[in-house]
């Protein structure tokens, strides 16, 4: 099972011990892809504060990120799973896992980035702001510049297995499932059902679609169930007491699409 899943805004402070090492991140192959985002963003943060403030899409408040953004070459790395921290990340909890599904997560777990293209959760990378819809001088928008390298190490990446994705929108722009991979691609979205004069409404709520899916995550890791496709996810789901309502493709080529149905928000 390859779980995507997008990064987040909210980082630890810094980072610790060796700085970057490129050369060290899955996907070798995105190596060059990488170099140019990485090149670019420094540039453009090193160059003009508050052209880069603008083109980052950052408020007043967060204009300190812009240097770190310049000293990321040499700034202290962690793994990806204990730089993200926000919703998705929180209810996950990696750090908690036991040791077998936590080496579950090492394997399954692939983030999607605007700077990086995608990195595994032990890959250390620095804290960094860049996300997948901003447009970066000489390269153009992110979610595009990346989709040529991502087509190619994409496949691979997902083996022949169930591929989970719970990427956000602006992510998904960097890479979508074609042919048979999208067969055995699943996609969800979470629906909070209230009844409102005994009539029964759904909704999507960003903060708890979040850490809804997050949770769900953590449960297959402890679970170590091994979904072969979406329908045998759908079970397992199932069987870990969420609430899924799913249906097969109409045609060939497309992917599952299950909606995650729970009647509490926290």
């Amino acid at each position: 099972m390859l779980v995507l899943l997008p990064p987040s805004e909210g980082k630890a402070a810094s980072g610790h011990g060796a700085p970057l090492k490129p050369e060290s991140l899955s996907l070798p192959s995105l190596a060059g892809a990488r170099a140019a985002v990485l090149d670019g963003l420094v540039e453009l943060c090193a160059a003009d504060e508050e052209k880069a403030r603008v083109v980052l899409g950052l408020s007043e408040g967060l204009r300190g990120e812009i240097a770190k953004n310049v000293e990321l070459r040499t700034a202290g790395a962690r793994p990806a799973g204990e730089l993200y921290t926000g919703v998705l990340y929180d209810a996950m909890d990696l750090a908690s896992l036991d040791a077998a599904a936590r080496r579950r997560a090492g394997k399954s777990l692939l983030v999607f980035s605007g700077l990086w293209g995608a990195v595994r959760v032990g890959d250390r990378i620095p804290p960094y702001r860049c996300a997948m819809g901003v447009k970066l001088p000489g390269l153009g928008a992110l979610g595009a510049f990346w989709r040529a390298p991502m087509a190619e190490v994409m496949p691979e990446a997902a083996g022949d297995g169930l591929v989970l994705d719970l990427r956000s929108s602006a992510y998904t722009a960097a890479w979508k499932p074609k042919g048979e991979v999208a067969e055995r691609t699943a996609s969800v979205r979470v629906l909070h059902s209230q009844r409102v004069d005994g009539v029964e409404k759904r909704s999507v709520v960003s903060h708890f679609n979040k850490a809804t899916k997050g949770r769900m995550v953590r449960d297959l890791l402890r679970a170590g169930v091994r979904p072969k496709g979406p329908a045998e996810l759908v079970t397992a789901l199932r069987d870990l007491g969420y609430v899924v309502e799913a249906a097969a493709p109409a045609r060939p080529g497309r992917t599952w699409e299950l909606d995650v149905v729970v009647t509490e928000i926290h």
